[in-house]
This record gives structure tokens, C-alpha cells and sequence, in this order.
């Protein structure tokens, strides 16, 4: 009876890779992808909005984005493991449908706490979905046709927050902001019916769930959790000076530490972080930390800039964002060409370099640089992120063996979201500091250049009297427009400061993936 059913069931159980079917389960896993990493950003232009429909404060409001993302930190390590259980094609299908109903939920939220509680549950179903696209592309698609599914993927991974905040701002303008949540249906339900056909379905493997390490998991959730939470609120709460985020950074340093403890001791780890005594795989890592660390500033420090010193609204800010998007659909799809001809180490180092000389062109601004002047360094922006993100995957994965596909998606992208989150705090940071040094600056500086600034102050309450203000009121006001003509400019310099130190960072990124040892064979 045994060996009748070994020869009956591969047929029906096994989806020959690169065939119709595994491709439409591929094109389903990225799409799901691409709708989790684009709700990521796609609240962020309208978050005023979405404050003021629930009655939030602005650092309230930012526990929305938090909690997002804080679930889906969570979500993504535990996905090989669950992935095992329950079979790929029943987990993606319940994360799908959890995903979608809680993307209605959000819709629906009647206060920031039902808000903050239903965007956990989207990040945390939405977030496995990214993973699970990268395996599918592994597992799925044949060495001949996998640059084709990385390039797919770095659609997802670089164009879903390119234009997040772009097609956000335009919903909510056009419609209200309850549509970000209501986009997700239709494109979510089709992402089910893809699965459904393309991937076989499977018992559900008990002793794989059974044998779960509890420990892990718990030090991984507390671990991962209070880490992102650290990064997010941090900088809003003066970082060490607020007993929260002190005390959960001591909370998440030291269950990180018995978790990686636990990974290497355990034969069969919830995460193999032994992949990382692989050179070229860890050498890869330290690329996709920089790819999200550079990505996601890049997508924070752009709109805060245009609002901040510009005064640009929701969409407006869109506007330019889109620009650092659509570029790269005319480039991804020669990827997998250029990647027959060229090495993919010198593929991905130019496209960090172009990534690296984007920030560089951003570091000269002034206070006339507005969002016609940023357009240039966005298109460089956008034709350097295709050349990363499909040969770094080739490059990754290119001397790992099969059974290692799950923990390599999973360290990968946990990976890339830290470096998003470290580069999201990291320029946060170094923006209001720096302008305040750069204001302290000016001030000191401000006696030696009395005669200019009082001629300034004259010319400046001479004009306000001529429009209607009493001797005293124009001089008071002139001083106030000086005083935010010199915050306007320490800023400036801000910004110009932190571009460029991005940009020396990606020369880092360069480097290291010119390290990485010459694939075996390029496809």
C-alpha cells in the first residue's frame, strides 16, 4: 500500500518548477508581497488624516505605523517554521484571508487603540507574505529562471514604498483615507484564487509544529518586538532619557542575545543563523542592511524635508516621490539579460555607487531646493535599486543548498526591515541634532555679522509697518521671521550633512559586495 501511494502521489503532490502552474503561484506570492510592503508606507502621507478621523494627537498617531511594523518584525522569522506545519500553500492562503479582513477592520476603526490593535494583526500577516514570495521564487522557478523571479521581486522590495506614500496621498485626496485599507481587497482576493491553484495542497505536518522551541519564539518575539519599537519611538521619546524605551532596549538586547544563543546550540533551529558563517551569504546580509537602511531613509527623509522646510502637502510630496518609482519598471525588466552578461557583483556594486551618488547630489542644498531640484537625484535613485536588488538575491543564494532556502528568505528579509528601521532612526536622529548644532552655530556666530543682521531687521520691520503693523509689532515680528529664517537654514544644513554621510555609508555597501567570491556559475 506504501509503495502504491509513493507512486501515485508525486504526480499530484509536486508542481514541476517554472511550469504554468508554478509561475502563477509565484506571480500570487508576489503580488501578496508587494501589498504588504506597500502598507507599509501607503499610511504615511495621510496620517494627519487618519489622526484626525481618530481623534489621535501626532505622536499617538505614529503607533500606527509602529504596530505595523513591529507585528510584521515578528512575523517573519517565525514563517519557515510555520511554513513546514502547515504547508506553504495553507499558510500563505490563511495569511492572505486574515490580511484582507484585517485590512477591513482598519477601515472601520473607531479609535486609535482599535486602529493600533488591527494594523498589528495586517503587519503580522502581511509581513509573512514577503518571505514566503522570496522562497516561492527559490523553490518554484528553475536556476535558468530565477534572475526573472528576483527581478519580479525587486519590484516589491524597492517600487511597493517608492510609490506607498505616492498612491496614499492620492487616495485620500480623492477619496478618503479609509480607501488605503479597501485597496487591499480585490488584489488580496486574487492573490488567493493564484495560490489556491498553483501551489499543492498538503497535510498539515504536526510533529514539525509540535517540535516548536518555545523559547525561541518567545525570545525572539520579545526580542525583535522591542527592538523596532526602540527604533521607531525613539528618537520622539529623546531616546535614553525616556524610561519606556530604556527599558525595553535592555528587554530586547538581552532576549536577542539568548535567542541567538539558543539558534546555534539547537541542531534544528527556528532560524539557521549558522548561514552567516557562510562569507558570501553574510557579506550579502550587510548589502541588504544597507539596501534597507538607504530605501527607507531615503522614502523618510524626502517628504520630511519637503514638509518641513517646503511646505509641501500629501500630494504634492507624492508627486515628487514618484519619480524615485516608475524609472525603475523601464530598467528591471533587461535585469535578467544584464545578468547573463555581466557579473552580478559588479551589477550591484554599480547600483549601490548610483544609489551612494543619488544622496551625494542631495548634500549641496539650500533653502531653494524644493521639489523640481530633487527630481535629478531621484531618477539616479531609481535607475541604481534594480541593479541591487536582483543581482544581491542571485548572489546570496547562489552556494546554498535547498533545505536552506526557508532560513536564508527569512534571515534576508528580517535583515533588510532592521536596516529600514536602524536607517529610519538613524537619520531621525542625526537631523535634529545636527540642526540644532548648525543653529547653536549661527547664533554664536550671529554678533559678528550684527551690522548685516540689523540692516536685515530694519529693512525687514520697515516692510511689515508698510503693510499695516505698528513700530513695535514689526519689530518683534522681524525678529521672529529671523529667528525661523535661521531655523530654516541650520536645517537645510541638517539635511545637506546627513545626505552625505548616507552616501558614504552605500560606499560601504560597494565594497562589500565586490568581496563576495565569484559565483560558481552565472545564469
Amino acid at each position: 500500500m506504501s509503495a502504491t501511494r509513493a507512486d501515485t502521489l508525486p504526480s499530484i503532490e509536486r508542481v514541476e518548477p517554472g511550469s504554468r502552474r508554478a509561475w502563477i503561484a509565484v506571480f500570487g506570492g508576489l503580488i501578496g508581497a508587494f501589498m504588504a510592503i506597500l502598507d507599509i508606507q501607503i499610511t504615511n502621507a495621510s496620517m494627519k488624516e487618519i489622526q484626525g478621523g481618530l481623534g489621535a494627537t501626532l505622536e499617538e498617531g505614529s503607533w500606527i505605523a509602529t504596530a505595523y511594523l513591529v507585528a510584521e518584525m515578528i512575523a517573519i522569522p517565525l514563517s519557515g517554521w510555520l511554513s513546514k506545519g502547515l504547508d506553504i500553500r495553507r499558510y500563505m492562503l490563511w495569511n492572505s484571508a486574515i490580511f484582507i479582513f484585517a485590512s477591513l477592520l482598519c477601515s472601520i476603526a473607531w479609535n486609535l487603540e482599535s486602529m493600533i490593535a488591527f494594523r498589528a494583526m495586517q503587519g503580522f500577516f502581511g509581513g509573512a507574505l514577503i518571505p514566503m514570495a522570496f522562497r516561492l521564487i527559490l523553490e518554484y522557478l528553475p536556476d535558468s529562471k530565477r534572475a526573472v523571479g528576483m527581478a519580479l521581486f525587486g519590484i516589491t522590495a524597492t517600487f511597493a514604498p517608492s510609490i506607498g506614500p505616492t498612491l496614499g496621498g492620492w487616495l485620500t485626496e480623492q477619496f478618503s483615507w479609509h480607501y488605503l485599507f479597501y485597496i487591499n481587497v480585490p488584489p488580496g482576493l486574487v492573490v488567493m484564487s493564484m495560490l489556491a491553484y498553483g501551489l499543492v495542497k498538503k497535510p498539515i505536518n504536526w510533529p514539525e509544529l509540535k517540535n516548536v522551541d518555545v523559547m525561541s519564539v518567545l525570545t525572539m518575539a520579545l526580542g525583535m518586538g522591542c527592538l523596532e519599537v526602540v527604533l521607531e519611538e525613539g528618537n520622539r521619546k529623546d531616546w535614553f532619557g525616556s524610561d519606556l524605551i530604556r527599558n525595553l532596549a535592555i528587554v530586547a538586547a538581552v532576549n536577542i542575545v539568548i535567542f541567538v544563543y539558543l539558534q546555534f546550540k539547537k541542531k534544528d533551529p527556528l532560524v539557521n543563523l549558522r548561514l552567516l558563517a557562510n562569507r558570501d551569504f553574510s557579506l550579502s546580509t550587510i548589502a541588504y542592511f544597507l539596501l534597507g537602511l538607504a530605501l527607507f531613509s531615503s522614502i523618510y527623509m524626502v517628504p520630511l524635508y519637503l514638509s518641513q522646510i517646503q511646505n509641501y502637502n500629501s500630494l504634492e510630496i507624492g508627486e515628487v516621490l514618484m519619480w524615485l518609482g516608475f524609472p525603475q519598471l523601464l530598467i528591471l525588466p533587461f535585469m535578467p539579460k544584464l545578468m547573463q552578461r555581466f557579473d552580478n557583483r559588479y551589477l550591484a556594486g554599480f547600483g549601490f555607487f548610483m544609489f551612494g551618488v543619488s544622496y551625494y547630489m542631495n548634500c549641496h542644498m539650500t533653502a531653494d531646493f524644493a521639489g523640481p531640484q530633487l527630481i535629478a537625484s531621484m531618477v539616479v535613485r531609481a535607475i541604481g535599486q534594480p541593479f541591487i536588488m536582483v543581482p544581491i538575491g542571485m548572489l546570496a543564494t547562489a552556494r546554498l543548498k535547498k533545505s536552506e532556502n526557508a532560513s536564508a528568505s527569512t534571515v534576508l528579509n528580517v535583515v533588510r526591515n532592521l536596516g529600514g528601521a536602524f536607517g529610519i532612526a538613524l537619520v531621525a536622529t542625526l537631523t535634529d541634532n545636527l540642526g540644532r548644532i548648525h543653529l547653536a552655530q549661527m547664533k554664536e556666530t550671529l554678533p559678528a555679522v550684527s551690522p548685516l543682521a540689523n540692516g536685515y531687521l530694519d529693512q525687514t520691520a520697515a516692510m511689515l509697518q508698510a503693510a499695516g503693523s505698528d513700530p513695535v509689532t514689526a519689530s518683534q515680528q522681524a525678529s521672529a521671521l529671523l529667528g525661523q529664517t535661521m531655523q530654516q537654514q541650520a536645517m537645510v544644513q541638517a539635511y545637506n550633512d546627513v545626505f552625505f554621510i548616507m552616501a558614504g555609508l552605500l560606499m560601504i555597501a560597494v565594497v562589500s559586495v565586490l568581496s563576495i567570491r565569484k559565483p560558481i556559475a552565472q545564469t
